[in-house]
């Protein structure tokens, strides 16, 4: 056998993605070298796996179609036999997937991971980010070990730990109104220009909100990326509900925004970690499930003030 399983890694990636530059994204490495393995590999097995579409990405030949299947069978026994050869040894390594909801995934997914491959050298994280129906789906279909996410629509067959417990807040600039304020009510919110993190079940926990108190939001925009919201609000657009505490209170345009408590019984979002619960155990997943309980709670959260943190300010 003269292909290696980067080869393979690298050739699964372009496959799922239908696109060079998307695999490099997703796997981090450079286009070239992608381009270079799928080429060889091509050699080597004498068959052609792509159509090169220009400036549209690639499809997969009915031949490309048959040997991605094979050769994500034969990456998952490589990965299995990493991880028999770890619980034989007592040695925590191999190669996890962690997925993470994406509007947690630029906070806490970048520290969790490198400090757990710190503490465990011979282990690797590849991250994933996505929202919450693609994490559960990613459960089911083994795609990601693991996913940190909220408590949101957990099916039976997902297996959630609950980590740390986060309030729902307002989000306006800091030369809005309710800046100054200390806490404001749904029923001060609902007439103003709301701009919804429109992810599915983010948005109709938001949205559930104001329906618990009879009162019907006022949605002037809707956006998948929080990075836009934080931007539109510090620009006065209108104002926003989140979880997420960042660290920093600047948007991306340098504009600051300010986090307003809200009163009420208002049900949090809680982070934690689902896996599947049919799916056995590794030693790689306990050890990261342990990192994972001792990195994240009400004191400490990558990235974010911590609950605890935010109440001290106050």
């Amino acid at each position: 056998m003269r292909f290696t399983l980067r080869q393979l890694e690298y050739f699964i990636a372009a496959g799922e993605t239908g696109s060079i530059t998307h695999a490099s994204e997703r796997i981090n490495i450079s286009q070239p070298s992608i381009s270079t393995a799928i080429s060889q590999l091509e050699q080597e097995l004498d068959t052609q796996l792509f159509i090169r579409h220009h400036a549209q990405g690639l499809s997969l030949t009915p031949a490309g179609r048959i040997m991605l299947m094979e050769a994500k069978r034969l990456v998952e026994q490589a990965e299995s036999l990493y991880a028999a050869a770890s619980e034989a040894s007592e040695e925590v390594r191999g190669q996890l997937n962690v997925g993470c909801l994406t509007t947690l995934a630029p906070m806490v997914l970048p520290e969790l991971s490198i400090s757990f491959m710190s503490a465990f050298p011979r282990a690797s994280i590849r991250p994933h980010a996505d929202h919450q129906e693609m994490l559960l789906n990613g459960l089911h279909r083994a795609m990601i070990d693991v996913a940190i996410t909220y408590d949101l629509q957990i099916p039976a067959d997902i297996e959630f730990t609950p980590l740390v417990d986060l309030p729902v807040h307002a989000i306006v600039g800091e030369s809005h109104p309710l800046a100054r304020h200390s806490a404001v009510t749904l029923s001060e919110l609902a007439e103003l220009p709301l701009i919804l993190l429109d992810l599915p079940l983010s948005a109709e926990y938001f949205t559930a909100l104001f329906m618990k108190e009879g009162l019907s939001p006022n949605i002037a925009f809707r956006f998948s990326q929080p990075d836009i919201i934080r931007t539109m609000v510090a620009n006065g657009y209108g104002y926003s509900l989140a979880n997420v505490t960042p660290r920093s209170d600047t948007a991306l345009d340098g504009r600051k925004v300010v986090r307003v408590r809200l009163s009420g019984e208002n049900r949090p979002m809680t982070i934690g970690f689902a896996t599947l619960k049919q799916l056995k155990k590794s030693r790689l997943l306990a050890a990261f499930a342990t990192h994972a309980k001792s990195f994240i709670s009400d004191a400490y959260i990558p990235g974010m003030v911590a609950p605890a943190m935010g109440q001290k300010k106050r």
